[in-house]
C-alpha cells in the first residue's frame, strides 16, 4: 500500500512538473531535484527524501500535457513516484513507459493527500475512504516495458533471453 502525497487537478503541463527554466539540466540523475519546483513545499519534501519511493500522486485528466519534454517523466521516475491520473497526455504516457515510470489510468480516481491507496491489476482501492475505481489497463507489451524498468532495461532483458537460447 502507498500513501497519496500530492493531489493535482486537470491539465497539469510538463512545465509544471519540470519547469522549462531548468531545461539545461537533462541528465536523469540531476532532473529529480526540479520536480514541481514551483510547488516549493512539495519540492522540498522530495529533495529532502521525506517522500518514500512508491508514494502516489493523484491527478485529474490530461496529466503531462504541453510538451514532449522527457525530463518531466525522468524527474518523477527519479523519486520512484506512482502517478494515478484520470487520463494522461499521449506523449507523457509514452515517455513514462519508455522510462519505466509507474503510471495508472483510473478515470474514477478519488482521494486526498494522506489517503492509503492500493493499486491492483484492475483497480485502485482507496483504503481510507473504502472506495475503489477501475483501471484502464495498458496493453500488455507496454506494461511489460514499465515492469522491466523502462525500454532500455526491457530491451536488454529480451536480448539476454534471446542469447541464452
Amino acid at each position: 500500500m502507498s500513501k497519496v502525497v500530492f493531489k493535482l487537478e486537470d491539465d497539469i503541463s510538463t512545465d509544471v512538473i519540470y519547469p522549462g527554466r531548468f531545461m539545461a539540466t537533462v541528465l536523469p540523475t540531476e532532473t529529480p531535484q526540479f520536480a514541481f519546483a514551483d510547488y516549493t513545499e512539495f519540492n522540498s519534501k522530495l529533495k529532502n527524501k521525506e517522500i518514500p519511493p512508491g508514494s502516489v500522486l493523484i491527478a485529474g485528466n490530461n496529466f503531462g500535457c504541453g510538451s514532449s519534454r522527457e525530463q518531466a517523466t525522468s524527474t518523477l521516475k527519479g523519486h520512484e513516484l506512482t502517478v494515478v491520473a484520470k487520463s494522461f497526455a499521449r506523449i507523457f504516457l509514452q515517455n513514462s513507459i519508455n522510462l519505466g515510470l509507474k503510471t495508472v489510468i483510473c478515470p474514477g480516481i478519488e482521494g486526498e493527500v494522506g489517503d492509503e491507496i492500493e493499486v491492483t491489476h484492475d483497480k485502485v482501492i482507496n483504503k481510507t475512504s473504502g472506495k475503489s475505481s477501475d483501471i484502464i489497463p495498458l496493453p500488455s507489451a507496454r506494461q511489460a516495458i514499465i515492469d522491466a524498468g523502462g525500454l532500455i532495461a526491457y530491451t536488454r532483458k529480451r536480448l539476454i533471453e534471446k542469447h541464452k537460447k
